[in-house]
């Protein structure tokens, strides 16, 4: 009998796992720098823990069931409900700000498409307690820091808007339906133009003003950026008319204005049909995108300021975002970034006839306990066969220890790179490069 894997589920063999390893690596060495505090989460909730306030689209996707105690129960589909609950039940004794990152492993049952599988994971940066636009500022900064040492430097830029702008507009608009509305908006680059205006025109817009949104729209399509974003608030605020729009514009005048001062401004624009589907946003929300002809979607985050207190816990201001493994992937790989997998080997150590192979063996302990990596011959192959192991391995060294170096008390050392050979004092072995 044969076994395939799940559809909708990827297999990792290296030195695919061994790359996924390294980007962890280098995106919790980022958060950490930026002050960040590591979360873990479990992989199964309580249902009604995402019923409460994920949005329909979400709770579509649940791989919900019953437990063996009759418990209605879910894998995970995104973190923030988790954080929320947990920051919830600790909030009287964390002093503010909290700036959590988690690696969540999540699963949606939709369809499998390049980029999208059923189970991923996602690395999640989040920042409770700060009111200000200075917590999706360091958002952004760290997630811009984690995207370049990845290798994606060039290769993204960030999108950004605010609901309550993206509300007053559509207020001014004559909506009715303000989440049919945001549903349409949100997929303004999905929709073909005849179905999108039909679209605004179910949300209660006109047909005239629909097709003339729908052709704004289209002349946003690429982003607003520089000065171009004055102009933008110009066209779709009228000054004093709604302090709903006033208060957004000034906040995405201060976050611009603060990515701009730490050198974010190639990477930044505002764009006008950005809403986010997650029902718990509030205000501030943005995506990461790909800078190509389809500039397709990375990952995103924004603001979202009453969740907190669905989960029994206090006021609490709060943004965060996450960057799927899937997307980062296909970007990486596009751009010949994908890290290499597992770091080369520094030793391996060559037994010349069986009669080394204990010796060989010793010396692996005492390097890997010095802190080197090391490895040596399982499968009884000849000199030549274990060179090219080494060599496979990507080994700095190769140590030979044979019948004639054993006589002379030494050890030789070859560099793999160039071949040099030099004898080695026991002594001399295990320092460290």
């Amino acid at each position: 009998m044969t076994f395939e894997g799940l559809r909708g589920f990827r297999d990792y063999a290296p030195p695919d796992a061994g790359a996924r390893s390294e980007l962890l690596r280098r995106f919790r060495s980022v958060a950490r720098r930026a002050g960040f505090w590591e979360l873990e989460a479990p992989s199964v909730e309580s249902l009604e823990l995402f019923k409460v306030k994920s949005g329909d689209e979400i709770n579509r996707q649940l791989w919900a069931f019953q437990d063996k105690g009759g418990r209605e129960v879910t894998l995970v589909p995104e973190a923030t409900p988790s954080l929320a609950r947990i920051y919830a039940a600790r909030a009287k004794s964390e002093p503010l700000p909290v700036k959590w990152f988690t690696y969540q492993r999540s699963w949606r049952y939709e369809e499998p498409q390049e980029g999208r599988t059923r189970e991923f994971a996602q690395f999640n940066l989040d920042i409770l307690g700060a009111p200000g636009v200075e917590a999706e500022a360091e958002l952004l900064a760290t997630a811009a820091l984690a995207m370049d040492e990845a290798g994606a430097h060039g290769l993204y830029a960030f999108r950004i808007n605010d609901r309550e702008l993206a509300e007053a507009i559509g207020r001014q608009l004559g909506v009715a339906d303000l989440p049919r509305y945001f549903h349409a908006v949100d997929r303004f680059r999905k929709l073909p133009r005849g179905e999108f205006v039909r679209e605004l025109v179910a949300s209660g817009i006109e047909a005239a003003r629909a097709a003339e949104w729908a052709d704004r729209l289209e002349s946003w399509k690429a982003g607003v950026s520089g000065p171009a974003v004055e102009s933008f608030f110009a066209s779709v605020t009228t000054p004093g008319a709604s302090s709903t729009a006033d208060g957004a514009v000034v906040r995405l005048r201060r976050l611009f204005a603060l990515l701009d001062r730490i050198g974010l401004s190639d990477r930044v624009g505002l764009d006008p049909t950005l809403v986010r589907g997650l029902a718990y946003y509030t205000t501030t929300v943005f995506e990461a995108f790909e800078r190509n002809a389809d500039r397709r979607s990375l990952f995103g985050g924004g603001r979202y300021d009453h969740l907190i207190e669905l989960f029994g816990g206090p006021p609490t201001p709060a943004c965060g975002l996450a960057i799927g493994d899937q997307t980062l992937e296909l970007l990486l790989r596009a751009g010949d970034r994908w890290p290499e997998g597992e770091p080369p080997l520094d030793t391996y150590v060559i037994a010349i006839t069986a009669a080394e192979v204990d010796e060989a063996f010793e010396w692996v302990e005492r390097l890997r306990r010095s802190g080197v990596s090391a490895e040596c011959d399982l499968l009884g192959r000849n000199l030549s066969r274990q060179l090219r192991e080494a060599a496979r391995k990507r080994a700095r060294r190769a140590l030979l220890i044979g019948p004639q170096e054993k006589a002379k008390g030494i050890i030789v050392e070859r560099d793999l790179a160039t071949g040099a050979q030099r004898e080695l004092a026991p002594g001399e072995v295990v320092r460290p490069g």
